[in-house]
């Protein structure tokens, strides 16, 4: 596979001249140039590896002459294709002339960008257009990479994606887009998207791979941060996937954000408050400096605007050796000279000493627009495994925060609650032991989060069907274990609330 470059970039498709990505799409889907193709051809071993940069497993499972495996050598794995095989399956004069391929000496061809086929939410076929080398593949793994490079589809792309909260919205706006990925499915169900960009080059890629992909064309627009967004305009739904990686200087485009520290994310999110709707929402992925002295989670609840419930959730600490081996990586920088790839990485932690840090969080925040007298606001971390996608999940948690707020504990205690889907029920405790030690209740879907309870508590969610009140249910189990059923309605609503915000027990309105 080739290193980063920057090629000569096909024309932006004018509305008026659609033809040559829609006659190269049309021939992609014949010959089965698909995620769902792909994982065929591959299997998923080579499919898989193509994901950690390792082409050897692809290279070896497209050693065959069918169409499918020419189109996976050229345009996934950067290979020189016969001029004659080409023309067998693509419109060859068409992406010549409008400049998806070109010329490789002698009488082969190749491809000016990465294409990688890219399985839409409710089975489209899309294809991510990034810069030759940048479609598939972890840190460092396309070699030394360039100012202004665009790549493609990565982990924290499909993370974004998938807790992006995904409701039908008059006006959508992704900020950095990069290759496109967010504004391909924010076009899935928003009337009207804008999708901006610092990079120029970016923009022009994102317009490439919406007219791949066959989807309506966003507006496009260059600038840093909400720079490009009119002050009167403001959307129901803000994605982003910032360059957050906090490093000396702003060397690569794509993830250095040029401010110091954390203050690109700390500014974005401060920012887009006044940008949303009432009831829209913001969602970001971003970096934040662990500060000796200070508390993280305070730091991060000092970024939420007014206005804005929150809920914000540190997947990741690395300490700031990690942290600056995993971005030099990621540069490529571990390829090349020693003695400047020792220089880097001392430059990191001169900043970091600087800055007093000791460690980088890496998470999510979603906010939501409230007219809340108190808007909400939740720090958590939670590393363990959840299950993707997380947008439905993400929506209903403030859904539920918006039930709570407006029940007092005696409107509580009269509410009826049902034990959501998939809910176990854990004892911990010494064998032969006549009681547990504590009772933990985990999901199995959405967060997947596990909660330790006391014996009430256990017990009152067992119980709730959605048949009886809180109340009622409590006063029954005062009733089995002989206490004051008064007493145990004063001390449990605190421990209802918990469950219900946390999503094991759900409303029943």
């Amino acid at each position: 596979m080739s290193n980063a470059s920057q090629s000569p970039l096909p024309p932006l498709p004018a509305s008026d001249r659609p033809e040559a990505a829609a006659r190269l799409r049309d021939a992609l889907l014949a010959a089965s140039f698909t995620a769902d193709g792909l994982l065929e051809l591959l299997g998923a071993p080579a499919y898989a590896a193509l994901a950690r940069s390792e082409t050897v497993p692809a290279l070896r499972a497209t050693r065959g002459d069918t169409p499918l495996e020419m189109l996976v050598r050229l345009f996934l794995l950067q290979q020189p294709v016969p001029h004659a095989r080409v023309a067998e399956v693509l419109p060859v004069d068409a992406c010549l002339e409008s400049g998806w391929l070109a010329r490789a000496g002698g009488d082969e061809l190749a491809a000016t960008v990465d294409v990688r086929p890219y399985g839409g939410p409710g089975g489209e076929d899309w294809f991510i257009v990034s810069d030759l080398g940048c479609a598939v593949g972890g840190a460092g793994g396309i070699g030394r990479r360039e100012e202004g490079v665009v790549l493609g589809v990565g982990g924290a792309s499909m993370t974004l994606a998938g807790i992006t909260v995904r409701t039908p919205v008059a006006a959508a706006l992704d900020l950095g887009t990069g290759s496109g990925i967010q504004a391909l499915h924010a076009a899935r169900h928003a009337t009207r998207v804008v999708a901006t960009d610092l990079n120029p080059r970016a923009l022009h890629i994102t317009a490439l791979t919406l007219a791949l992909s066959g989807t309506a064309a966003a507006d496009l627009r260059e600038g840093s941060l909400f720079e490009p967004v009119r002050s009167d305009e403001t959307y129901d739904l803000i994605v982003s996937n910032p360059p957050f990686v906090i490093s000396p200087g702003a060397r690569l485009t794509y993830r250095d954000g040029g401010m110091g520290g954390d203050d690109l994310c700390r500014t974005l999110v401060q920012q887009a408050g006044d940008r949303l709707n009432e009831g829209g929402f913001a969602q970001f992925l971003a970096n934040w400096q662990h500060v000796e002295g200070e508390d993280w989670q305070d730091r991060l609840r000092s970024w939420v605007p007014r206005g804005c419930d929150a809920w914000i959730v540190q997947r990741e600490v690395q300490d700031v050796n990690q942290y600056a081996e995993l971005w030099l990586r990621d540069a490529g920088d571990h390829q090349g000279d020693a003695a400047e790839y020792q220089a880097r990485y001392d430059a990191w932690l001169d900043e970091f000493e600087a800055r007093k840090v000791k460690a980088v969080g890496f998470g999510w925040i979603t906010l939501r627009r409230t007219s809340a007298a108190v808007p909400s606001l939740t720090v958590e971390e939670w590393p363990h495994p959840v299950e993707q996608p997380l947008g439905d999940t993400i929506r209903a948690h403030f859904d539920r925060l918006d039930h709570l707020r407006g029940q007092d504990d005696a409107a509580l205690l009269e509410a009826r609650f049902r034990l959501a889907a998939e809910i176990v029920q854990e004892q911990v405790g010494l064998p032969g032991a006549e009681d547990p030690e504590h009772v933990v209740l985990r999901q199995n879907r959405g967060m997947r989060r596990a909660t330790r309870v006391d014996t009430v508590g256990a017990g009152f969610a067992g119980v709730c069907d959605g048949t009886m009140s809180a109340g009622r249910i409590l006063d029954a189990i005062a009733q089995l274990i002989g206490e004051d059923p008064v007493l145990l309605r004063d001390r449990t609503p605190a421990q209802i609330r918990l469950l219900v915000e946390q999503g094991f027990l759900e409303p029943v309105r």
